[in-house]
């Protein structure tokens, strides 16, 4: 039986996981489920590229298991991003899910959306799901930011630094599977691989495929986390 938590949250009290993984696209939906062939309960779709593809591909994917009778019990934003110190390989594991660019720009900086005085910024994963996740990939644990234009230069990069000095990667997708996640009242979590540093675009020093690899050499380790976990 599946029933209502405090802050919308549910929480699972008899009902198996079941884990909605989001990935932004095919290659990352595929490294990730050929790690996962001995876990029906963990299933992976890729849902689009950027924050409102992934809102929209996630919550059409919670709807139709809640119609089918089969809700999901988490959300997991899945794929491979760039890192602010981690090198390329490195798993990270989101403690704060945070959209980087949604508000307005003033003569004094940018305003978030919350300080506006509506919406949100931040989505933040279970505690232990996050100690759990992070101990069985040997993962580094800090924010994610979201943005939907990927960051190109130092100056940019050294910007969202200091604007948010926890953040480990920065990814397109993660924001959007969050906020699909809540307004269906399941709890999320987000897992990135380095592929790249972010700041200037440097395609050579790239490493995309040693990314894939990381993303499915984490979910083979926490694959058992994922299908154990209740939010309690």
């Amino acid at each position: 039986m599946v029933v209502q938590a405090r802050e919308g949250q549910l929480t699972n009290t008899a009902a198996p996981a079941h884990v909605l993984i989001a990935t932004a696209v095919p290659a990352e939906r595929d490294a990730v489920a050929g790690a996962l062939h001995d876990h029906p309960s963990l299933d992976v779709v890729a849902v689009g590229v950027g924050p409102a593809a992934a809102a929209a591909g996630t919550a059409t994917a919670l709807t139709r298991a809640e119609l089918a009778g089969t809700p999901y019990t988490l959300v997991v934003s899945a794929g491979i991003g760039g890192g602010f110190t981690a090198a390329p390989g490195a798993v990270l594991i989101a403690d704060a899910i945070t959209v980087a660019d949604l508000g307005a720009e003033t003569a004094e900086g940018f305003v978030p959306v919350t300080e506006l005085g509506f919406g949100t910024v931040t989505h933040t994963p279970p505690e232990s799901l996050v100690r759990d996740l992070a101990s069985a990939a040997a993962a580094t644990v800090g924010t994610v930011l979201t943005v939907s234009t990927v960051t190109g230069t130092a100056d940019r990069a050294a910007l969202l630094a200091q604007r948010h000095p926890g953040a480990v990667a920065e990814a397109m997708e993660g924001f959007g599977v969050a906020e699909a996640a809540a307004a269906h009242g399941v709890p999320t979590a987000e897992i990135r691989a380095v592929s790249n540093a972010v700041g200037p675009r440097d395609r050579d020093a790239w490493r995309i495929g040693d990314a894939l690899a990381a993303l499915a050499s984490a979910f083979g380790k926490t694959a058992p986390v994922l299908e154990s976990w209740k939010n309690t």
